[in-house]
């Protein structure tokens, strides 16, 4: 590991506040872009926590990371927005990354080699850090947890379009019957109780032409895929569930007039992050 003197000088000018879009050491298929806050100093020892924000469907990571500079100067944090860009992998792929693998690429690694490359430059709190993701990053965001709950202080999940509930009985993705063979270990409940979860829908996020799933759509067609609603505040609600009978403490948000956005929910997010870095 560098020290930090080591860090200071491998750190450039055009590196510091927002970042550009950076390509991916692992894959540079995948990039993502930063902030660090403007208190970062080439002489400094400070330990900055991070923050992951994961993009929808529509892959605005440079929005997301702009929206969250307030947090990261009001709290001393990093901010980490990757992008995973439609057709990466083949014509007409736009959800691979929503369930974590697809076509040999595993996105939740990926993401943690970011992660490792953006803490190899600055002094970042590698080993554990809060995650958020909305729509197609909320489907992201808890199907992480239950890869790397050892790595997150707390986790905010917006309003999935599908959802991953904790239950043997069902294949993955509907259930979690064989996770483990998918990525080499199991779904460690005890360690998911550990994590800070957060979940957020708006009350008129009622729309099922997104939600339902059709014998036609590749990737999520699967027994069982329409179990838990075919709106997302019916499968949100289907996950607070399931995580509350295993034990597991939601801070669940529901927000009156509000449809499939975030903006509204963003600084009850925020709020949520702030409390994880004070926990233990």
């Amino acid at each position: 590991m560098k020290h930090d003197a080591d860090l200071e000088q491998s750190v450039s000018m055009f590196e510091t506040g927002r970042s550009p879009a950076t390509a991916s050491r692992m894959d540079p298929r995948f990039s993502f872009c930063t902030y660090v806050p403007t208190s970062f100093s080439r002489r400094g020892t400070r330990r900055y926590p991070l923050a992951v924000i994961v993009h929808g469907s529509e892959r605005s990571m440079e929005r997301y990371r702009d929206q969250f500079v307030d947090f990261a100067e009001e709290h001393q944090a990093a901010v980490l927005c990757p992008l995973f860009p439609v057709n990466a992998l083949y014509q007409g792929d736009l959800h691979s990354y929503k369930l974590l693998r697809g076509h040999g690429v595993r996105y939740d690694e990926i993401l943690l080699d970011m992660v490792d490359e953006f803490a190899s430059k600055y002094p970042i709190e590698r080993g554990k850090f809060l995650l958020y993701g909305f729509s197609g990053g909320g489907q992201f965001s808890h199907r992480f947890l239950y890869a790397h709950p050892d790595r997150l202080r707390g986790v905010a999940i917006g309003a999935p379009g599908t959802v991953t509930l904790i239950d043997e009985a069902a294949d993955y993705w509907v259930g979690t019957n064989g996770f483990q063979a998918l990525f080499g270990k199991p779904v460690d409940v005890g360690a998911i109780r550990k994590v800070a979860v957060q979940m957020l829908i708006g009350e008129d996020d009622l729309r099922t032409r997104w939600c339902e799933v059709r014998p036609t759509d590749q990737t999520f067609w699967m027994p069982g895929a329409n179990s838990t609603g075919i709106t997302r505040v019916a499968r949100m609600e289907a996950l607070r569930d399931n995580f509350e009978s295993h034990g597991i403490a939601v801070d669940y948000r529901t927000f009156p007039h509000v449809a499939h956005e975030d903006d509204e929910m963003l600084g009850d997010v925020k709020a949520f992050f702030a409390r994880s870095l004070t926990e233990p």
